[in-house]
């Protein structure tokens, strides 16, 4: 029961996050530019933030693995054979990019975690293909 919530939740976020990245690249030469980037950054975080408690609860409730930490889960889904090493490796370093975009902004790392947004969004739809299968 727990599982499923966590997984509708993921779902909802993951389309927000690919709403706001869309909206993102149709006005990047626009004045509006910077809003719409750091609305997606911003959708990003929580995105990550229920991504991995999604993890976490299917590690417990499909695998009898209990994890703690945002990246103890994912490298347990790798273990598990969730992910393979290269989602495995892009899932750490969103978790690294939600944490210093949590914890500084500075136009430049703005920039470079937005970039990066396209190839998570991939990461993020392998883990819900895991989801729903």
């Amino acid at each position: 029961m727990a599982l499923e919530k966590k997984r509708l939740d993921f779902a909802k976020a993951l389309a927000r996050l690919e709403d706001a990245h869309a909206k993102s690249l149709a006005t990047r030469c626009e004045e509006d530019f910077s809003y719409y980037r750091d609305s997606t950054i911003q959708r990003f975080e929580f995105t990550l933030e229920i991504a991995w408690k999604t993890v976490k609860t299917y590690l417990l409730e499909v695998d009898g693995i209990e994890c703690r930490s945002p990246k103890s889960c994912i490298r347990e889904f790798l273990t598990a054979a969730h992910f393979d090493a290269a989602q495995t490796q892009t899932f750490l370093e969103m978790i690294d990019d939600r944490n210093l975009a949590t914890h500084t902004y500075h136009e430049a790392l703005a920039d470079e975690i937005f970039a990066s947004v396209g190839t998570y969004l991939g990461v993020f739809h392998a883990l819900r293909d895991v989801l729903d299968s």
